[in-house]
């Protein structure tokens, strides 16, 4: 399997509000970066996609190394909340239904394909990729608040 590394992250100017993500996908010296963004959002909705369309770059399985500076991300997948909402019915500890549910149902495919390890990284700190995806995420955030 290729080895894959991906830093991540949303935005979002009021929640809801105008949002976007950036993420930047690294193989071997190659370098991508990728954002975009929706004109009425929440921040979590944003941290979702952005892990999503960069799952969905890749052309084959992969071996992944995701960093993100959400917690709501990694928590899920390290702490398997994840399994808990699909085994009762996608229903949170509370019994009501999981948020953002369409895009969880929608990465937990995506993670049928691939190898992901989800790695914790402090935003907003001094890990250049990560805050190079905040800047992504910031600007498509931006041009969504100018439509």
């Amino acid at each position: 399997m290729k080895e894959v590394t991906i830093y991540t992250d949303g935005a979002c100017s009021g929640n809801p509000g105008p949002g976007g993500w950036g993420a930047i996908l690294l193989y071997g010296e190659h370098r991508k970066e990728i954002s975009g963004g929706e004109p009425n959002t929440t921040n979590n909705r944003m941290e979702l996609v952005a892990v999503i369309e960069s799952l969905k770059q890749l052309k084959s399985p992969c071996k992944v190394k995701l960093h993100s500076d959400s917690a709501y991300i990694v928590n899920c997948f390290k702490q398997g909340w994840i399994d808990n909402w699909k085994r009762n019915g996608w229903k949170n500890s509370k019994k009501q239904p999981v948020e953002n549910q369409d895009l969880w149902k929608t990465l937990d495919g995506l993670m049928k394909i691939h190898d992901v390890e989800y790695i914790k990284v402090k935003g907003h700190s001094d890990n250049e990729l990560n805050n190079r995806c905040d800047f992504l995420a910031v600007q498509a955030a931006k041009e969504q608040s100018l439509r």
